[in-house]
Formats: C-alpha cells, sequence, structure tokens
C-alpha cells in the first residue's frame, strides 16, 4: 500500500471539521441560553466595554458558521457531497466566520489609538 499525501490532507481537513462545529455551536449556545458573553468580540484576550452589545453578531456568526460545518459533515457521511462541493464549503465558511469574528472584534474594541504625527512644543 502506498502513502498518498492528498488522501491524508483529506482525512485531516474532514476530521478537522468535527472540533470546529462543536466550539462555533458551544460558543452560540453560551450566547444565546447561557447569557455568557465572556468570549464576545475578543481582542488580545480582552472583551469589549459592552460586549452584549455585540452578541447577537457574534451568535449569528457563529451559529451559522457551526450549522454549515454540521450540515457539510452530514453531507460527508451520507455520501450527498463530493470531495470539492464539501472542501470548498467548509473552507468558505472557515475562512468567512474567521474574517467577521475578525472584523466584530475590531469593531467592538473602537480604533486603537496610535502615536502622535506632530511633535509637541
Amino acid at each position: 500500500m502506498k502513502f498518498d499525501v492528498s488522501v491524508a490532507l483529506t482525512w485531516i481537513l474532514f476530521l478537522a471539521l468535527f472540533p470546529m462545529a462543536f466550539f462555533w455551536l458551544r460558543r452560540s449556545w453560551r450566547i444565546l441560553v447561557r447569557r455568557d458573553f465572556a468570549e464576545v468580540a475578543l481582542k488580545r484576550g480582552e472583551s469589549p466595554p459592552n460586549p452584549e452589545k455585540y452578541a447577537p453578531y457574534a451568535l449569528a456568526i457563529n451559529l451559522i458558521a457551526g450549522v454549515v460545518v454540521a450540515v457539510v459533515i452530514a453531507g460527508v457521511v451520507l455520501g450527498q457531497l463530493d470531495y470539492a462541493t464539501w472542501s470548498a464549503t467548509a473552507g468558505s465558511t472557515l475562512w468567512c466566520k474567521l474574517l467577521l469574528d475578525f472584523a466584530l472584534s475590531r469593531q467592538a474594541h473602537g480604533w486603537a489609538k496610535g502615536k502622535e504625527t506632530t511633535p509637541k512644543a
């Protein structure tokens, strides 16, 4: 039996979908049911001053991404999705979630005050 790198990477990608879906759905559960805003819009590990304001957006991002990945997992297991479809869907979902989380955290924390460009007199 010959080792094929592409088959190994396919399995790694598929198995990585399970913890991603679990963590994203768990985070949405914590926001929706437990009203725990500790992980909403984190920037360098710190919550914004008013995380409850941004909780609905974080809930939507995590819930949509978690459901899409769970549907992809079910589609692969049931044989309904081919490799090109499920890998593109999973990859697009991952990147969209990461970018939206980044944008939300930056929006929640505001713009960082940079150094002054003009010297003080």
